[in-house]
């Protein structure tokens, strides 16, 4: 990650929802920032205390019913190390058009440095759902990671749960 000066949170004014207004913003706890390459100078922040960075397209998509697109979103990041983003889908349009992430959530590696793309899909039978540049598509959640070491066995421990699952809770 690059050093360049971040400017702490409250130096961030609320009503600019732009990139530039976030260059260098901290949300919540974290003690490093994100770097971006952005292309467009469209992206938003988040408000202060909301999980999610707002991911936009940069491109137009028709979804017919039943369809999907991978739509750009324009911008690359620098994750830091020990941290992953997860992108998500916006509740509003899940819940207003039935367009939702495919592989939901998707999984952006701190190491990965191209632009940011998301694969929507339109879940809904009979209506169309138009993309349009600039359009507010999905969020981008930064989550900590714990270092975690794997060793084999050739047993796991027991559990009241063991081998049973998809659907497995609840049955009598």
């Amino acid at each position: 990650m690059t050093t360049a000066a971040r400017r702490p949170h409250t130096e961030v004014d609320p009503s600019d929802r732009t990139i530039d207004a976030w260059r260098g913003f901290v949300p919540g706890p974290w003690q490093d920032g994100i770097d971006v390459r952005d292309f467009i100078q469209t992206n938003y922040t988040p408000y202060e205390g909301d999980a999610g960075f707002d991911l936009v397209s940069v491109e137009a998509a028709l979804l017919a019913p039943g369809t999907r697109a991978s739509l750009g979103c324009g911008i690359a990041i620098e994750l830091p190390e020990g941290t992953c983003g997860l992108v998500l889908p916006r509740s509003g349009l899940a819940r207003d058009h039935g367009v939702t992430v495919v592989n939901s959530p998707g999984l952006v590696d701190s190491g990965y440095r191209g632009e940011l793309r998301v694969t929507l899909l339109n879940t809904d039978a009979s209506a169309a759902f138009r993309v349009e540049p600039g359009m507010r598509i999905a969020q981008l959640v930064v989550v900590a990671l714990p270092a975690i070491a794997v060793t084999v066995h050739d047993s796991l421990a027991a559990s009241a749960r063991g081998e049973q699952g998809f659907g497995s809770s609840g049955r009598v």
